[in-house]
């Protein structure tokens, strides 16, 4: 089930927001397509050395290479963050979901994305989460499965 990570970074290269989002493929059009929709157009990407990753280049944006080649990945200081974030992506979901399916893959993505990104106030994540319950209508299958395609 191949998706892509972004993940932005403050000043002192510290993680602030994370967005995955899940693609047909590893192909040139798709990153092009998750640039565009997702991140910001004044970002510089750093991206590792995958052909795939020319797409954000292609959308317009300052693009960075750096060829990994292979597990060297997880020794470079540019990706440690991102490594770390993947590696707690894969243990939610063995450790959540029975089986993880592509079909339900946007889904569990945005449960992750949702989490990390606003873990710096933990004691809100509570209240909102009733907020959002109380105000969010009941929601027809086909109008899931609309929401899963996005």
């Amino acid at each position: 089930m191949p998706f892509l990570a972004a993940l932005a970074c403050n000043e002192d290269g510290h993680p602030i927001a994370l967005r995955l989002g899940k693609v047909a493929g590893f192909r040139k059009t798709e990153a092009e397509h998750f640039a565009k929709r997702h991140i910001n157009p004044v970002a510089t990407v750093l991206s590792d050395g995958l052909a795939c990753s020319r797409g954000f280049a292609s959308a317009g944006f300052e693009r960075q290479p750096v060829v990994t080649g292979g597990h060297r990945s997880m020794e470079l200081r540019e990706f440690q963050w991102l490594n770390t974030i993947l590696g707690n992506v894969k243990s939610a979901m063995q450790g959540t979901y029975h089986q993880a399916s592509g079909k339900h893959l946007p889904r569990y993505l945005g449960e992750f994305c949702y989490r990390c990104n606003r873990r710096f106030d933990l004691a809100a994540l509570r209240p909102r989460l009733g907020w959002a319950a109380v105000r969010t209508p009941p929601m027809p299958n086909r109008l899931l499965a609309l929401a899963a395609a996005c």
